[in-house]
């Protein structure tokens, strides 16, 4: 069975990506299992750029197919913020829970109806000597005014989805993954790998 590599130290997402890729015929590692320590550098000004980059990256310095993704938070009252710096928009090394408390706070004046924002995902899949593919899904929602939920990771707890009257981060693992930006987009994701395997 050949090795699909997960381009993340991120252990919530490389569950969820287990939990997505699940039944495909590949054994799933991630750069620790693979024993990569070095980091690709995010410097890219889009999802799909740094996506890309990544698992080019990694599959560069494993040999292997490798799926890498880029995701992040696009608020619209904020111009899109905090977008590809998702993950250090309240400091490089800032928790959930501080970037969390920083979005909102700088949402504090702004009402329920102007918190329009959508989560955006792009999966890149790199092979050595073979043309990048990608795939992207998007989720549309609202940022809530304060925290709810203690499934999911990152901005969760506070992306409110008006169909569920829930945040995701209340939803089950199991409609989540199908909703939700990066489910999107690895469902559209699984069908190339299955291209790549000849399944």
């Amino acid at each position: 069975m050949p090795r699909l590599l997960l381009a993340t130290t991120n252990q919530g997402k490389a569950a969820e990506y287990r939990d997505l890729l699940k039944g495909l015929d590949f054994e799933l590692v991630t750069l620790d299992q693979a024993g990569i320590s070095q980091e690709a550098e995010e410097d890219y000004t889009t999802f799909a750029e740094n996506a890309r980059f990544k698992a080019e990256f990694y599959s560069a310095l494993s040999g292997l197919i490798t799926l890498a993704d880029d995701s992040g938070l696009e608020v619209d009252a904020l111009g899109g913020e905090p977008g590809v710096r998702s993950s250090r928009y309240a400091g490089d090394n800032a928790g959930d829970a501080e970037r969390v408390n920083f979005l909102l706070n700088k949402l504090r004046d702004i009402p329920q109806d102007r918190r329009q924002a959508r989560f955006r995902c792009v999966i890149a899949i790199a092979q050595p000597g073979q043309t990048t593919q990608t795939a992207e899904g998007t989720c549309q929602g609202y940022i809530a005014l304060e925290p709810h939920g203690d499934n999911g990771f990152g901005y969760d707890p506070i992306f409110y989805l008006a169909e569920y009257a829930k945040t995701i981060a209340e939803l089950p693992p199991e409609i989540k993954n199908r909703i939700s930006h990066r489910g999107r987009a690895a469902a559209k994701a699984r069908q190339l790998l299955v291209n790549l395997n000849g399944c």
